[in-house]
């Protein structure tokens, strides 16, 4: 059983997030392999990515801890919450699924 699996909505539910953009954090996703992360604190990542996977619209990332926040600029239209340090995890929002998750270097 992989890492997450045991976190997921039951399989009649529909995952919520559909794409990812860094391979290593999908992998994770998909398996509890975090040895590919460029972050050490990989409970963290988990956490965000099962709210993110049960969440119905970006705004439901605005839980304690997470630092949600719109981007703005060239980023206008994605999300980010974050991870560990200058890591986080990135985000858009598309039909009612989170799309392009990306695991990030802010600085």
């Amino acid at each position: 059983m992989a890492f997450l699996d045991s976190c997921k909505a039951p399989p009649y539910v529909s995952s919520m997030i559909r794409s990812f953009r860094d391979k290593a954090l999908e992998r994770f996703f998909g398996t509890g392999d975090g040895r590919r992360l460029s972050v050490q604190n990989t409970r963290r990542i988990a956490n965000i990515l099962r709210a993110l996977d049960d969440a119905s619209r970006p705004e439901d990332m605005n839980l304690p801890g997470f630092r949600f926040r719109a981007l703005t600029g060239r980023e206008k239209g994605r999300y980010a919450g974050n991870a560990s340090g200058n890591w986080r995890i990135t985000f858009g929002w598309t039909k009612g699924d989170a799309t392009d998750v990306n695991l990030e270097d802010c600085h």
